[in-house]
């Protein structure tokens, strides 16, 4: 089971949010900065010529004697592109199970609000677009049949994402980042628009490996094998350069301006994932 019933039910009752301007239709329920024509009342400014006489303010003319025009806030959808690696080195340790739960909360939390979500992953199969309550049994179940298989890819995947017409919304990427064009990825992520994070999902094995003596490592993409002698001092080396891996990961993203989560895969979820969105102001 991807989320439980209760998990769901408690993701409904929130809201995704961004802090940009987005730039879909007017016709969802995220309050944008732009005005526009739903029933929440924003303000006043004055009258210019050419202003829709149906939105000035007659009582407002009669009390001021100044002609103001009424300002409602606009509201529009919010698409939110979920892309899941499934690479084989997601298979281990439960990291692939983590990154389908984050694509899942975030998918319910966009759709309880009948907005779109877009199901990406690495492994090239076309997207697929969910809408709506109706939408969430659909992607739960597509996101359950997902499988850890073959090599990343997430430069190509990133750009066929940000290559994909609509609003630029919100981007999630969920993924361990074990490729040497992760850096590439994010960038292109960026450069879609919008708001983009990456849930970077790590099991404790990925960062301090509890393994020792003379081993042969066998890279679960390629199935190359190294023959590795791990000493105490090999693994504090590792634990070093991993870390400064880490750092540089979290560097990157802010420099383009993308969110970074560590998501562990141990980690119980949803405490980790609603704290996070709260502290970023991506939930109301």
């Amino acid at each position: 089971m991807v989320l439980a019933a209760a998990e769901v039910a408690r993701l409904e009752r929130l809201q995704l949010a961004t802090s940009r301007r987005l730039v879909g239709h007017l016709s969802g329920e995220h309050r944008s900065p732009r005005n526009g024509g739903s029933l929440d009342f924003a303000g006043h400014r004055p009258y210019a010529a050419g202003d829709d006489l149906r939105r000035v303010d007659w009582a407002a003319l009669a009390r001021l004697d100044t002609p103001l025009v009424r300002l409602f806030d606009a509201e529009e959808d919010l698409d939110v592109r979920l892309l899941v690696d499934t690479s084989a080195s997601m298979g281990h340790a439960g990291k692939l199970s983590q990154a389908v739960r984050v694509a899942a909360a975030a998918g319910v939390v966009t759709m309880a609000r009948r907005d779109a979500a877009w199901l990406h992953t690495t492994g090239g199969q076309a997207p697929r677009r969910f809408h709506g309550g109706r939408g969430v049994p659909s992607l739960l179940g597509a996101l359950g049949q997902l499988a850890a298989a073959g090599p990343t890819g997430l430069a190509a995947a990133a750009l066929d994402l940000a290559a994909r017409p609509g609003p630029p919304g919100v981007t999630i990427l969920a993924s361990d980042l074990l490729d040497e064009d992760w850096e590439v990825a994010v960038r292109r992520l960026a450069a879609r628009g919008g708001e983009a994070v990456v849930a970077h999902v790590l099991a404790e094995v990925d960062l301090h490996p509890g393994l020792s003596g003379d081993l042969d490592l066998v890279d679960a993409e390629t199935g190359r094998s190294v023959p590795v002698s791990l000493t105490a001092a090999a693994r504090r080396a590792y634990e070093d350069r991993a870390a400064a891996w880490l750092a540089a990961v979290a560097a990157a993203c802010r420099s383009a301006g993308v969110g970074h989560l560590v998501v562990p895969a141990e980690a119980d979820l949803l405490p980790l994932l609603l704290g996070a969105w709260r502290r970023a102001g991506t939930l109301r």
